[in-house]
């Protein structure tokens, strides 16, 4: 199967379990690997034969700057609902949410949440 890689996509976010990540807010960076069958669009050089991935983007930017989620993990399966209900094209969807600074002492690295979810028929 094939697919298309979105990586780097950084928006400012609400999300978070300490009420100080709710009302600051922080950085998110999201990547999105869409699954679909790409041969057409090979062929036929229309936007029509494959998924319009600056739609898939402002979905996403627009999920991390509206919600107000307690996880990430919730977050990043409301990303990958989402982009699975804009297209049925897809066959599957995986996102890569990271929290670029999370508030944790003496802690300077990343949190990544990794989840795939495929097009339920």
């Amino acid at each position: 199967m094939d697919c298309i890689d979105l990586t780097g996509i950084r928006c400012y976010g609400y999300t978070g379990y300490l009420v100080e990540e709710q009302v600051l807010g922080q950085w998110f960076e999201v990547d999105v690997k869409l699954w679909l069958d790409l041969s057409a669009a090979g062929k036929t050089d229309a936007i029509a034969d494959t998924v319009d991935y600056r739609s898939v983007i402002s979905l996403v930017q627009n999920l991390v700057k509206t919600s107000k989620f307690a996880l990430v993990e919730r977050l990043a399966a409301a990303i990958a609902d989402s982009i699975l209900q804009e297209s049925d094209r897809l066959t599957q969807v995986q996102v890569k949410l990271t929290k670029l600074a999370a508030p944790i002492p003496d802690f300077g690295g990343k949190i990544t949440i990794e989840l795939t979810k495929s097009q339920s028929h």
